[in-house]
């Protein structure tokens, strides 16, 4: 029997050192506990709600279709599996995405709708908006661009020597580009960047001995409060413009067509405007006050930033076919609402413009470029290759699909409505402010579940009419319902741009949670409060 020899405690012993730019930027995702690295009271915790999530999930489900309900049987059956599958989204005993299919395959194996029409909407231009941003993206990370950007950036003056800086920084450019460009490609073109950016700030912390040599740097404060500033800073900056969402065109549409009454691009700003800068600044302290970064001051970053541009010398021909693929994706994405600006959303060159260069194609076109711009003609090499596109995070893709199917299902069988009836009729409301606060609650609270561009096409409908019955000049009630249904800050399903931050692994579902839950309380309270000066001061409505 060979006697095992005690091991040293000297250096040998150290744990591994974390490969922070592996961890970060090699696109693993929906990561179980064995993937993770946990404190013990972290990981007694996860274990319980993920073993609570098990159980809990049918049981809920269980439990609300056995109830003796006044609903139509299809749409208690849907709010049962929906119920389940929220429960299984925020406990997480299985993979965010697949929660979602094992509610796709209930509402179809429990006969709420036929296989074909439940899995129609995962056809929409949103998934392919996230397929051909997410191989443009996987191009700028193999390519070294997301690095590239990320050291252009802290290297400005000032910002790279303050987390805080670089986090509102990210969060004035994801505004003010949201509000022309769709929320989702924006957080797609800008994900890429923030990532290379916290990379470096991971990489200086594990340098200086801020963290542990083997720290998980998907666990970061500072990565979540980057991340989500991008997603949320979207959302924001989305308000400010009629074309800066689907939710406000829809939302504009339908007041104008109830009342007669247009609002004009102008109107539409100077009413936006207050309500975004006011949330930005909400957005700012509650980031900071629930996401508070490990680290402020980033000593010594010039000389690291310096050093590393330096040594990447100048850029590659894949890095300026990427730039090509990129630049002509955002640009055909800018392109209708560039025209708007000038001609109108009524225009001909608008509607134009706008019918042909739909999101979801405009991305492909621009992904389906990599593979034909060449790195090397005569070796048949180009930009990127279908085994570098293959590992896209298609779990996200997947999350946003099986969200996309539930919002359409409350549509379909009338659930959206039959709750926001239900809920005004119980809840007495009988004038003005109580009918504001009713739409702008009830659509933050259908946007956590199904789309924006759902909660918009669902809510509005029900607002307008009940005001009118009311004999309630419905412009408040109803451009709160809309400004509010891009709301929807809790779960990764709320919106495209939470399920691709999400994606990352760097924001913990428990994180997105307390946030967004704060966020959307004081970002009705501010809607509430704005809206009905900004009409007033503007003059648009009764």
């Amino acid at each position: 029997m060979q006697t095992q020899q005690p091991v040293s405690a000297g250096p040998t012993s150290a744990p591994p050192r974390t490969d922070v730019r592996t961890a970060l930027l090699g696109g693993k995702t929906f990561r179980s506990l064995s993937e993770q690295t946990l404190s013990p009271r972290e990981e007694k915790f996860e274990r319980a709600r993920q073993t609570t999530g098990l159980f809990l999930a049918p049981a809920v489900a269980i439990l609300f279709a056995l109830l003796p309900l006044n609903l139509d049987a299809t749409q208690q059956t849907l709010a049962a599996v929906l119920l389940g599958v929220i429960v299984l989204w925020i406990c997480e005993p299985v993979p965010i995405p697949v929660g979602g299919l094992i509610g796709v395959a209930a509402v179809v194996i429990l006969g709420v709708a036929p296989a074909g029409d439940v899995l129609a909407p995962f056809g929409s231009t949103t998934i392919f908006t996230f397929i051909g941003a997410f191989i443009l993206a996987a191009a700028m990370l193999k390519h070294g661009i997301a690095q590239r950007l990320a050291f252009a950036v802290l290297s400005l003056p000032g910002v790279g020597k303050s987390t805080y800086r670089i986090i509102i920084a990210f969060g004035v450019i994801t505004c003010m580009l949201s509000a022309f460009v769709s929320n989702t490609a924006t957080v797609a073109m800008l994900m890429p960047t923030a990532l290379g950016i916290l990379a470096v700030i991971a990489q200086l912390m594990q340098d200086r001995g801020v963290v542990k040599a083997d720290f998980d740097p998907l666990r970061l404060r500072v990565g979540a409060a980057l991340l989500l500033m991008l997603a949320y800073g979207a959302s924001v900056g989305g308000l400010l413009t009629p074309v800066g969402s689907p939710p406000n065109l829809i939302g504009r549409g339908l007041i104008e067509e109830a009342t007669g009454t247009r609002i004009s691009f102008a109107q539409w700003m100077a009413v936006a405007f207050p309500i975004c800068a006011a949330m930005f600044v909400v957005l700012a302290v509650v980031m900071f006050l629930l996401n508070k970064p490990e680290i402020r001051r980033i000593e010594g970053v010039e000389d690291y930033i310096r050093e590393h541009r330096a040594a990447q010398g100048p850029m590659s021909r894949a890095e300026k076919n990427t730039l090509v693929a990129f630049g002509l994706t955002v640009t055909l994405w800018l392109l209708p609402a560039f025209v708007s600006l000038f001609a109108g959303t009524e225009s001909a060159a608008y509607i134009f413009l706008d019918d042909r260069l739909d999101e979801g194609i405009v991305a492909v076109l621009g992904a389906s470029l990599l593979f034909i711009l060449p790195t090397n003609w005569k070796k048949r090499e180009a930009t990127l290759t279908w085994s570098d596109a293959a590992k896209i995070d298609w779990g996200t893709i997947i999350l946003f699909g099986t969200g996309i199917i539930f919002g359409s299902l409350l549509a379909d069988t009338g659930l959206a409505e039959t709750i926001g009836t239900g809920a005004s009729e119980n809840l007495n409301i009988t004038n003005v402010v109580a009918i504001t606060v009713f739409s702008a609650v009830l659509a933050v609270l259908i946007s956590e579940t199904t789309s924006n561009t759902a909660s918009a096409a669902v809510i509005v409908p029900i607002v307008i009419p009940l005001c009118q019955a009311m004999g309630v000049d419905p412009f408040v009630p109803a451009m709160a319902a809309t400004f509010a249904a891009s709301f929807g800050f809790m779960l990764p399903v709320s919106t495209p741009q939470n399920a691709i931050v999400y994606g990352t692994g760097a924001v913990p579902i428990t994180r997105m949670i307390r946030t967004g839950i704060v966020f959307d309380i004081l970002g009705v309270a501010l809607i509430v409060s704005i809206v009905p000066v900004m009409i007033a001061l503007v003059g648009i409505g009764g």
